[in-house]
């Protein structure tokens, strides 16, 4: 049994992390911090969890935290996890980051797309992108895994396969994404406060968006070459969920149920990832609550356009479930431990 902490616990990604915890076979959640909810307990912040833990929010001290778990998932923003992490992997503590501080290998994108100088630049080469379906040979025995923001979990795996067989070009892709409120965080603001984002559809932060170097660090690393995205992100009016749809230029003529054959040969050896049949799309409900990935694929002939849809539970597969599947894959337990329950269906 691994003992286990979260810092930044009460946040939408913390509580994720909490309810995956709590319910996993080989961690024992030990220790919950916040900045805001010190002193209160678990289930009352969120009564959900009334009868399954009666731990208290802490105010984080690295010390003390460091000499009672073996694993800390960081559930803090950009600029806070690059601050806690030096200290932690200094004690001999595994680093889970759930933040983009460490996802960038080049720390002069990272000061450019954030707008700060990062902490801790000495550690980027070390962490590990915990990204397993790309490529998990990184993550066994791991000290720190940066793990994928959502959108580029949704965009890489919509289009990892084509990439990697060099079938598409890795540039000019486009890429429409839409997610739920959540991915915002639980402080709402003017966009995502509940008057303005229900009964509406807005794009946001077109071109500028913090994801774009993200996702083409991974598109670049798939296919073996630079790469250009166009991202448009929209906010859309649910809780949860996410649904990317990548249009990537064919260099052939391949139908859409030969580039099913690809994925399903590519990914058939993931247990969080389906491959729908030609022409089916995927629908941000199948994926609701778990760490599963769903895509769906179709052919523009006319156009010479492979269209990937991705659908993916932004708090899970996007965030917290994929955490957790990574620090399985990080302590030598079953991949999918912790992470087969079964969701909701309506």
């Amino acid at each position: 049994m691994t003992d286990v902490a979260i810092i930044g616990a009460p946040g939408y990604a913390g509580v994720e992390l909490t309810r995956l915890v709590l319910g996993h076979p080989d961690m024992r959640l030990v220790t919950v911090t916040s900045g805001s909810e010190v002193d209160r307990r678990v289930d009352d912040v969120y009564p959900a969890f009334s009868g399954l833990t009666d731990l208290r929010y802490v105010a984080p001290d690295i010390e003390a935290i460091a000499n009672t778990v073996k694993v800390v998932f960081l559930a803090v923003p950009h600029t806070a996890a690059m601050e806690y992490a030096a200290p932690l992997l200094d004690s001999g503590v595994v680093v889970i980051d759930a933040s983009a501080d460490f996802r960038l290998k080049d720390v002069e994108v990272y000061e450019q797309w954030y707008g700060v100088s990062h902490a801790s630049p000495d550690l980027l080469a070390e962490a590990v992108y915990g990204l397993p379906e790309m490529d998990r040979t990184g993550l066994a025995n791991a000290r720190l895994i940066a793990c994928p923001g959502c959108y580029p979990t949704a965009a890489i795996l919509a289009a990892l396969p084509v990439l990697e067989a060099g079938v598409v070009s890795p540039r000019g892709v486009i890429i429409d994404a839409k997610s739920g409120v959540s991915g915002a965080g639980r402080t709402p603001s003017a966009v995502t406060h509940y008057p303005s984002a229900n009964e509406s559809l807005i794009a946001y932060k077109v071109g500028s968006h913090r994801h774009t170097p993200e996702i083409e660090q991974g598109f670049g690393m798939a296919a073996g070459q630079p790469s250009a995205v166009t991202f448009v992100p929209h906010l859309v009016p649910m809780s949860r969920g996410m649904l990317a749809t990548v249009y990537l230029r064919m260099r052939g003529e391949e139908s859409a149920e030969e580039m099913v054959e690809l994925y399903r040969e590519r990914y058939a050896d993931e247990p969080f990832v389906t491959v729908h049949d030609a022409g089916r799309m995927p629908a941000t409900s199948e994926v609701r609550g778990s760490n599963r990935a769903h895509i769906g694929l179709a052919v523009d002939k006319d156009a010479g356009l492979l269209i990937a849809t991705c659908a993916i539970d932004n708090l899970v597969k996007g965030t917290a479930g994929q955490a957790i599947q990574c620090a399985n894959i990080a302590l030598g337990y079953e991949e999918t431990a912790g992470l087969l329950q079964p969701v909701p269906v309506i």
